[in-house]
C-alpha cells in the first residue's frame, strides 16, 4: 500500500486554508486506499508565534524528527510548510538522501514585510533554497507557478484545491438582521488579508466580517458600524455565507483563496482585486467581478446570477485535488508509471 507522511507546522486547532486543504486531502487519499500519516505540532511542546499567538511553533530536535519519520514507515515524504517542523524534516530527509516534495501555500515574504521591515528578497531567497532542495514543489495556480518560476523556483507542480459541495451549498437561513445588501468577508482577520480595504469601502447596506485573528479587536474598535461575527464553523458558517449578497475578497497576497470557492458553492458572487488567486479562481468565469476599484466590483457583483456561482464551484472537487496531489508525489519520486500499472 502507498504510504505518505505529510509534515506540517499548520494544523488544528488553527482555522485557515492550509489546514483545511491538508485535512481534506488526507481524508480523500485515505478513501482512495492511500495510507496517510501526518506529523504536526500536536506531537511536541510548542510556543506561540510572535505577533500571531494562534500559530504554535514546535520545539524539538532533528533526532526526534528523524525517529518519527523512520517509525512512520512511509515511502513518500511531503513537507507542507516552511516552519520549524518543515525545516527539520527537510534537514533529516537531505541527510538521509531521501526524496521529498513540498508545497507553497503562503506568500510569507509579503506577510513578513507587512509586519516587520525585512526585504522580500531575503525571504524569497530562504524559501527558494527550502523548496528547490526537494524533488517537486506544488503550487495551487498558474499565476503562482509563473511568479515563483520567475523568482528562480524549480520543479513546480500544479495542485489545485476543492470545496465540499455537500456542506457548502445555498441554504434558506437568515442569520443577519441587517440592512441589505449584505457584503461579507470570511477568513483570518489579520493585516495580510487587507480587510481594511473592504471596511473602508463606501457601500450601501451592511458589511460583515466572519472570522478571528490578531486584528479582530482593533478593527472592531475602529469600525463600530461593521458587524463582526467572529469565528463560525459547520452549518453556522454556511449560513453566514449563504445569507450574504456578495462575498468581498480584498486580499492581495493569497495564493489561492479557498473561501472564494466556499462562497461560490453557497451561491454567493465574489468581488475581488485582479490579482493572484482571484484571477485563477474567478477569472472569466462570470461568477464574480474583478476590478482595481473594489467598491465598483462589489456593486457590480450584485447583478450576478447565484445559480451560476454554484455551477462554477462544482468544477472544483477535493477528490480531483487529492488525485492531483498523489500523482505529483508519485511523479516526483519516479513512481507514477509503476502506480498506473
Amino acid at each position: 500500500m502507498t504510504k505518505i507522511l505529510i509534515v506540517t507546522d499548520a494544523w488544528h486547532p488553527q482555522i485557515n486554508g492550509v489546514v483545511r486543504s491538508l485535512d481534506r486531502t488526507a481524508s480523500e487519499l485515505r478513501q482512495m486506499g492511500v495510507e496517510v500519516d501526518i506529523l504536526t505540532p500536536l506531537e511536541f511542546r510548542t510556543i506561540p508565534c510572535p505577533s500571531y499567538p494562534e500559530i504554535r511553533l514546535s520545539l524539538t530536535w532533528p533526532s526526534r524528527v528523524r525517529r518519527r519519520i523512520e517509525d512512520s514507515g512511509a515511502r513518500y515524504i511531503h513537507i507542507a510548510t516552511e516552519g520549524p517542523l518543515g525545516m527539520l524534516a527537510r534537514k533529516v530527509a537531505l541527510a538521509a538522501g531521501r526524496s521529498y516534495t513540498t508545497s507553497y501555500h503562503t506568500r510569507f515574504p509579503e506577510y513578513v514585510s507587512a509586519r516587520v521591515p525585512v526585504p522580500e528578497s531575503w525571504s524569497y531567497a530562504m524559501l527558494r533554497r527550502f523548496h528547490n532542495g526537494g524533488s517537486g514543489c506544488m503550487v495551487a495556480t498558474l499565476s503562482l507557478e509563473q511568479d515563483l518560476a520567475a523568482r528562480g523556483f524549480t520543479n513546480l507542480m500544479r495542485w489545485s484545491r476543492g470545496v465540499d459541495q455537500t456542506i457548502f451549498k445555498p441554504v434558506d437561513v437568515m442569520v443577519y438582521d441587517l440592512p441589505r445588501p449584505i457584503f461579507v468577508n470570511v477568513g483570518r482577520v489579520a493585516v495580510e488579508k487587507n480587510i481594511k480595504a473592504f471596511l473602508d469601502l463606501d457601500l450601501p447596506g451592511s458589511k460583515v466580517v466572519v472570522g478571528g485573528g490578531p486584528q479582530l479587536d482593533s478593527l472592531r474598535r475602529a469600525y463600530p458600524d461593521v458587524h463582526f461575527a467572529g469565528p463560525r464553523v459547520g452549518e453556522d458558517l454556511v449560513a453566514h455565507y449563504a445569507a450574504a449578497d456578495v462575498f468581498v475578497f480584498p486580499s492581495l497576497t493569497d495564493t489561492f483563496g479557498n473561501v472564494m470557492l466556499e462562497a461560490l458553492a453557497c451561491g454567493v458572487p465574489v468581488a475581488a482585486y485582479p490579482v493572484m488567486g482571484p484571477l485563477d479562481v474567478i477569472g472569466g468565469s462570470g461568477a464574480g467581478v474583478l476590478d482595481k476599484d473594489l467598491g465598483k466590483a462589489a456593486l457590480a457583483a450584485l447583478e450576478i446570477d447565484r445559480a451560476h456561482c454554484r455551477e462554477v464551484a462544482l468544477r472544483y472537487t477535493w477528490r480531483n485535488s487529492a488525485q492531483q496531489f498523489l500523482d505529483n508525489v508519485l511523479a516526483a519520486n519516479g513512481d507514477l508509471v509503476r502506480a498506473a500499472e
